[in-house]
């Protein structure tokens, strides 16, 4: 427009109409990026997940009766269940005597 001696300051667009299909394709991307999305924040959490497994494994294989004790907490929690017979390993306590 300099060529014509016209200065275009600000051009604004009032409304636009679009064709069905490229709505249709506007909303197909939009929920592809949902979905992307969605999957990298929950591959995040398995991760972290993972490290806190493994920082608890490190944990656990310090101590010769850890694992001995969680066992016994799991089994306090399935009690509370409503359940009415635990198997119970007696070979479980030999790690007690170490």
């Amino acid at each position: 427009t300099d060529a014509w001696g016209i200065k275009v300051a600000n051009v604004e667009i009032k409304h636009v109409d679009l064709d069905e299909r490229m709505v249709k394709a506007i909303a197909k991307q939009a929920e592809a990026e949902r979905t992307r999305r969605a999957k990298v924040i929950h591959a995040e959490g398995e991760l972290q997940a993972a490290e806190k497994l493994m920082q608890a494994a490190k944990v656990l294989a310090e101590q010769p009766g850890a694992i001995q004790l969680r066992y016994m907490q799991t089994l306090t929690d399935i009690a509370g269940d409503k359940s009415s017979t635990i198997v119970f390993p007696i070979d479980l306590l030999k790690g007690f005597k170490e």
